[in-house]
């Protein structure tokens, strides 16, 4: 698939929810939640871009690495490269309506697992779409993981169950979602969780629990006491909370912190291989892609998303290869320029 035609296409398809940016930086649609935007100011979602983009990373090319491994294995299934499809819910709420949830889902999912690696698909306020995401996944064999929004606890397990029975690898919660502004506007009550509240969840399922929304030192190490198997250093793709600090700035202190406790996941402003290179450096284990995958399943359903994922894997091997590193494994605070 060309490239070029696939943003073409979803630029067309999204209606103007998103422009398909040269650069999807946050600054065009600065405050259009509901919408593709960052909350109010947009500088949250500013900031995770402006964040990763001054991060410099050392280039060496004194070494014998010329075929670099870009697989990683997360709960045990392997992958061909360290990425996941962020969780991005809500067509007719935030994308213009142009596909169905059904089918801007199934695009995702297939070309997921056509590029070989894993979709995360999500809960709204519209509850028909967390069923259709769930009807998808078990279509697909249950190639995916399902993040359920922070409800009563009561609901988010019965929803974990749901999430069993679709044959869904793991699953977790995106607590950030507290702030979500298309949540209350539908009259849905969602709230903070105390570490007690969390156990009780990780204890509802056999399933690896991720908790979404980590932004600070003292919640990565309340997420560790609470027993969650990863972590993802999130701020909601700068749709909840205006002002805060990119995730590539905080990464580090967090990794510090908890690298080795729990499985470090990075959202963040990751567009390229490059990127990703980038939150590894930084502490990461792997990251997630949010709204490249939203543009590439408008503008060319399943060949687009895998069109998207295969740019990107070449763009990390090249990074590999002029950074030294031959397996992912290899990639940690060595290549950052200080």
């Amino acid at each position: 698939m060309d490239y070029k035609e696939m943003l073409k296409n979803a630029r067309i398809n999204l209606n103007g929810s998103c422009r398909v940016c040269k650069v999807c930086n946050g600054v065009v649609c600065a405050g259009e939640v509901p919408g593709m935007g960052g909350k109010g100011s947009g500088s949250s979602f500013i900031e995770n871009f402006k964040s990763l983009e001054k991060v410099k990373i050392n280039m060496r090319i004194i070494h014998n690495v010329s075929k670099p491994d870009t697989s990683f294995e997360l709960f045990g299934r392997k992958m061909a490269l360290p990425i996941f499809a962020a969780p991005v819910t809500g067509t007719t709420l935030n994308m213009g309506g142009g596909l169905t949830e059904k089918e801007y889902i199934t695009s995702v999912v297939q070309g997921c697992i056509d590029a070989g690696i894993y979709a995360m698909v999500g809960d709204t306020a519209i509850d028909s779409f967390l069923m259709d995401n769930l009807e998808v996944l078990s279509n697909n064999s249950g190639n995916g993981i399902v993040f359920i929004k922070p409800w009563e606890n009561d609901d988010i397990i019965r929803k974990i169950k749901l999430s069993e029975e679709s044959g869904a690898f793991a699953v977790g919660v995106d607590i950030d979602a507290c702030g979500l502004v298309t949540l209350s506007m539908h009259g849905k009550n969602v709230v903070p969780k105390s570490i007690e509240e969390i156990k009780e969840l990780k204890a509802s399922t056999k399933l690896p629990f991720i908790l979404k929304g980590i932004m600070t030192v003292e919640d990565a190490i309340m997420a560790v006491e609470a027993g969650v198997d990863a972590i993802v250093v999130s701020n909601h793709g700068g749709r909840v909370l205006d002002c805060t600090p990119g995730v590539a700035d905080v990464l580090p202190k967090i990794a510090e912190a908890v690298k080795g406790k729990v499985t470090i996941l990075a959202d963040g402003g990751v567009r390229t291989g490059v990127d990703i290179l980038k939150m590894i450096g930084l502490g990461a284990d792997a990251v997630l892609i949010g709204r490249p995958f939203v543009t590439a399943s408008f503008g060319g359903g399943k060949d687009g998303v895998k069109a998207y994922v295969n740019k990107v894997k070449s763009e990390l091997e090249s990074t590999m290869i002029l950074t030294g590193c031959k397996t992912i494994k290899d990639i940690d605070s060595k290549v950052i320029y200080k």
